[in-house]
């Protein structure tokens, strides 16, 4: 069994930054690609961004320029650092990773259990 476990969510004020974090733990043999969605109250999850294992890194639109993703594959850990972080990135942030337990088996996508992240105007 595999587990993402996120950290760093909080409150902010606008123009503020947090980093958020995501260790994985359990049978891993490889991690793909790693991620971060969002979830804001009655609006559905969206991509945020993500970074395969060899560090190419995909971002939407609204948080280009402002937030950063990065990964330490020894440790299994995703990163995002969000800057000049605005009212509207307020939301429920969730780790996803794709891994495989042994070098034949197949992929699957873990999720995390969501972090929050208010941003105050």
């Amino acid at each position: 069994q595999v587990q993402l476990v996120e950290s760093g969510g909080g409150l902010v004020e606008a123009g503020g930054s947090l980093r958020l974090s995501c260790a994985a733990s359990g049978s891993i043999f490889r991690i793909n690609s790693m991620g971060w969605y969002r979830q804001a109250p009655g609006k559905q999850r969206e991509l945020v961004a993500n970074i395969s294992n060899g560090g190419s890194t995909n971002y939407a639109d609204s948080v280009k320029g402002r937030f950063t993703i990065s990964r330490d594959n020894a440790k299994n850990t995703v990163y995002l650092q969000m800057n000049s972080l605005k009212p509207e990135d307020t939301a429920v942030y969730y780790c996803t990773a794709l891994v495989r337990n042994c070098l034949l088996c197949p992929y699957f996508e873990v999720w995390g259990q969501g972090t929050l992240v208010t941003v105050s105007s």
